[in-house]
């Protein structure tokens, strides 16, 4: 296939993405039956946000010739260990790794794999062809680059594994608010989507917020409220009993409108499952400026960062981890 070739398949994917065909339909449903995380609500989301931002035929050829993508390349046999914390979160790597026209042999997520399984098919019974781009396998070996995503222990190991070849290698990220208490009621009902989005598991979801003195919580709270329904949730109930206990226990202060979310002052960025962090600063500026060396940090929004709402809509040129893996895989 050429470039052209490979950017009207996968425009014709995002379509059927969108679409409701009987053998995706059920495919949701396999996946939603094989991990309870994956909830139908999350996986249209995730489903339309890559058809919508990353599938669209004329984005994908701005994308590609931003870049000077052409059929001269030597292909290249990119290794790709995907993460499976929210649907088809591993997408934007095959995609990358195919519209350059190199091969890839992927490890899929054991938490992620009915979704990707099936768009593979769904590929390959259009095109017979995919089969030399993309494969799958349970061990990544003699592969010339790699592109691994996990935990922060899973990086190390990733780093040892990899380490003499090309690589991209991802640890743990996540995202943060900075907030000035002029935000509307369409601004904060935003960003509680940044926030409950695939109950918070994204590496683009912010889980700590940085508020000024004085702030009220109120209407932020109140922004919550179209998220209660978690509280039916078993595995997300499960995990706000155990840290409410522990929050209890421990004589913490806490805020919560929902019984689904918890509010809590903590430093860390890292908040666990069902809980918020929140810090008060004084200094914006200096906020501002601290924040935009934190490595850990994946995506800020706010009134002077990206907007609220938009954490989980990331684009064609959105590289996770700020690494640029189209530049890196032309460059092998």
């Amino acid at each position: 296939m050429n470039l052209k070739e490979r950017i009207a398949l996968m425009a014709r994917l995002g379509e059927y993405m969108k679409g409701d065909d009987d053998a995706w339909a059920e495919a949701k449903e396999r996946a939603y039956a094989a991990n309870g995380w994956f909830t139908p609500e999350f996986i249209r989301h995730a489903s339309l946000q890559i058809a919508n931002n990353f599938l669209a035929a004329e984005k994908l050829t701005a994308w590609a010739a931003h870049y000077h993508i052409d059929d001269n390349i030597q292909p290249k046999n990119v290794g790709i260990i995907m993460a499976g914390n929210i649907p088809l979160v591993g997408f934007h790597d095959l995609l990358s790794v195919f519209i350059t026209g190199h091969k890839q042999t992927v490890k899929l997520s054991s938490k992620d794999s009915v979704l990707m399984n099936h768009l593979y098919k769904v590929l390959s019974e259009w095109q017979p062809g995919i089969a030399e781009y993309i494969q799958f396998a349970e061990m990544l070996k003699g592969c010339d680059a790699y592109i691994a995503t996990g935990s922060n222990n899973s990086a190390r190991a990733f780093k040892e594994y990899f380490g003499k070849y090309p690589h991209i290698i991802r640890r743990n990220r996540t995202s943060v608010a900075v907030l000035t208490g002029n935000e509307t009621t369409t601004e904060l009902n935003a960003l509680s989507d940044d926030i409950h989005l695939y109950f918070g598991l994204g590496c683009r979801n912010v889980t700590k917020l940085y508020v000024p003195q004085e702030y009220d919580f109120v209407p932020l709270l109140g922004a919550f409220g179209r998220y209660k329904y978690f509280a039916d949730h078993h595995k997300y109930k499960n995990n706000f009993d155990y840290q409410l206990s522990i929050l209890l226990l421990n004589n913490v202060y806490y805020m919560s409108s929902n019984d689904a979310v918890l509010l809590t002052e903590n430093k860390g960025l890292f908040s666990p499952i069902s809980q918020v962090f929140y810090e008060y600063y004084s200094d914006q500026e200096k906020l501002k400026k601290d924040l935009g060396v934190d490595t850990d940090i994946q995506a800020i929004v706010g009134k002077d960062h990206r907007p609220f709402g938009s954490s989980q809509e990331p684009g064609l040129f959105t590289y996770a981890d700020g690494a640029d893996t189209l530049q890196f895989l032309l460059g092998l």
